[in-house]
């Protein structure tokens, strides 16, 4: 920014210069004109140190316009009079260079990444440089596609870029180029693939496409962004009813392999108590052919907790220890809930108070 206004400082002062040198030349002209006569006023203006300031304001203004400072985030472009196509063929790279004055001139052109936004009704909409691009898929579906391009000039290109575009390269290059490859790339694709991974592809697409065509043009593209796509409002219906009911599905599916797992589970159990009990049984029967006396043991510990005698078949070869048992439990003696009630003697009835009923005889 310093270098760049010593710059037009220089040429600044090559115009005051000349302004205080045509104001005084003027006064000196007119009072010597007045005072001695034409002649004195003509040999004036000829007299050396006149001369001599005159070519020296000229070549300060001459160098001046002949120094030229491109920044380091600028391209310069050198019309010329003298150059076989009226330009010349090299740009400036950022630094001071030289040009020959009043016939040659620099054009300066950005050097920085810029970036062209497509943006329809998003928050990006206000600074966008162009509309949503309306494009079709394969199937007829209409979507709105929103990006951003992010390019440069090529500093080896920038002449032709001048001679092609000028500063129109945006408006008349980028956004119709963009516009145009969307939406031949998006006809490739079905509304599905455009709104799942197939995306990335697409993406990658349009760059590789893309690419081409602008270092074609004295461009380089680092990449295109799809920002956002929007389908129609039927569309997104559509595809919202059907995510809600897959949505159901799956829930569905969810709970009835919940309930799968569950009954499996329990079969599982039963099975695994079926064939502990098996083996339980297997061992008992093992024992039982070695021991058959155990058998009576199992009977015994089957019985209720609270028997204390039991009435055996005369047969029974068992013997209960039952002193042992009436010791594990002694027996209490039973206490009289009350006295005990009088009994009273039977008033008899005598048999003349009885009633007897008399027959009836029987009618013929």
């Amino acid at each position: 920014m310093f270098i760049d206004l010593l710059v037009r400082l220089l040429r600044w002062a090559s115009f005051g210069g000349w302004i205080f040198f045509i104001l005084y030349g003027s006064f000196s002209f007119f009072r010597i004109l007045f005072r001695r006569g034409l002649r004195q006023a003509i040999n004036f203006l000829l007299s050396i140190p006149l001369l001599v300031t005159a070519l020296l304001l000229l070549g300060f203004t001459a160098f001046s316009f002949a120094v030229v400072y491109i920044p380091p985030e600028r391209i310069g472009v050198v019309p010329s009079l003298f150059a076989p196509r009226g330009i010349r063929p090299q740009s400036f790279a950022p630094g001071f260079h030289l040009i020959m004055p009043f016939i040659e001139s620099v054009e300066q052109y950005p050097g920085y990444w810029q970036t062209y936004t497509i943006a329809g009704e998003t928050e990006q909409a206000a600074n966008a440089d162009d509309g949503s691009i309306r494009a079709r898929t394969s199937d007829g579906q209409v979507i709105f596609i929103d990006c951003s391009i992010i390019f440069r000039i090529d500093p080896y290109q920038a002449v032709m870029v001048h001679v092609d575009w000028q500063d129109r390269y945006r408006d008349d290059f980028i956004r119709t180029i963009v516009r145009g490859t969307v939406r031949t790339q998006v006809s490739q694709f079905r509304v599905e693939e455009v709104n799942s991974s197939a995306r990335i592809k697409l993406e990658g697409a349009l760059n590789d496409l893309l690419r081409d065509q602008f270092t074609r043009k004295g461009f380089v593209l680092d990449q295109l962004i799809l920002r956002d796509i929007t389908f129609s409002p039927e569309y997104a219906g559509a595809v919202e009813h059907k995510q809600v009911a897959l949505e159901g599905q799956l829930q569905r599916e969810y709970e009835a392999e919940q309930m799968r797992l569950l009954a499996q589970g329990r079969a599982d159990a039963m099975r695994i108590e079926a064939e502990g009990r098996a083996d339980a049984f297997s061992l008992v029967g093992k024992s039982l052919v070695q021991y058959p006396d155990l058998i009576q043991y199992f009977y015994i510990e089957r019985l209720a907790p609270n028997i204390q005698v039991m009435l055996l078949p005369a047969d029974n070869q068992l013997i209960l220890p039952l002193p042992d048992m009436l010791a594990a439990r002694p027996l209490t003696t039973t206490t009289a809930l009350s006295d005990t009630i009088p009994l009273t003697p039977t008033e008899l009835f005598t048999p003349t108070e009885l009633f007897v009923p008399t027959p009836e005889p029987l009618v013929p």
